[in-house]
């Protein structure tokens, strides 16, 4: 129980981020904990209790939306091309949070969960490829493409308001 108040919050916050209504993200936080707990024989402490239950978090999440049949797009795996990571990801100081989370959230499945994974939680290609089961090639580029879908969102946002 100690463990559990002390993440709880926490891992609720994580769960929101990923499933749209409060119930839904609820059920997948207190999913989490039984299979953390179920599993705590296998926390060997190389991250934070708070790191290894994060993810445990955003997985069963994962699984929740895919188990929704969401519409997912498998790419072509000879298509992908090293990208260059160094690119611009700034916005204008005008946008808001809620509104670069309200783009994200219009994104497809495949790039909203890269970009959240990358910008939210800050996880590395390499560890977005094991959580979604996806090369590092293509993390990079569902990063990539979604971070243009974003600053497309985002400009029209600007643009088609009149601000």
């Amino acid at each position: 129980m100690a463990l559990y108040g002390k993440y709880s919050q926490g891992m609720f916050v994580i769960a929101k981020r990923y499933l749209k209504d409060n119930a839904s993200a609820e059920d997948a936080m207190q999913e989490a904990f039984i299979k953390a707990f179920q599993k705590l024989n296998q926390f060997n402490g190389e991250v934070t209790f708070g790191a290894w239950m994060k993810r445990i978090v955003i997985n069963t999440c994962l699984d929740a939306i895919k188990a929704a049949k969401m519409d997912l797009q498998g790419l072509n795996e000879d298509v992908f091309s090293i990208l260059d990571t160094n690119d611009d990801w700034s916005i204008t100081d005008e946008t808001t949070i809620p509104e670069v989370l309200a783009a994200i959230e219009e994104l497809s499945f495949n790039y909203k969960s890269t970009v959240k994974l990358y910008l939210l939680e800050g996880y590395d290609h390499q560890e977005i490829s094991e959580i979604l089961n996806i090369s590092e090639n293509a993390s990079r580029t569902y990063l990539h493409r979604g971070k243009t879908k974003l600053k497309e969102k985002l400009k029209h946002l600007r643009y088609g308001t009149g601000s």
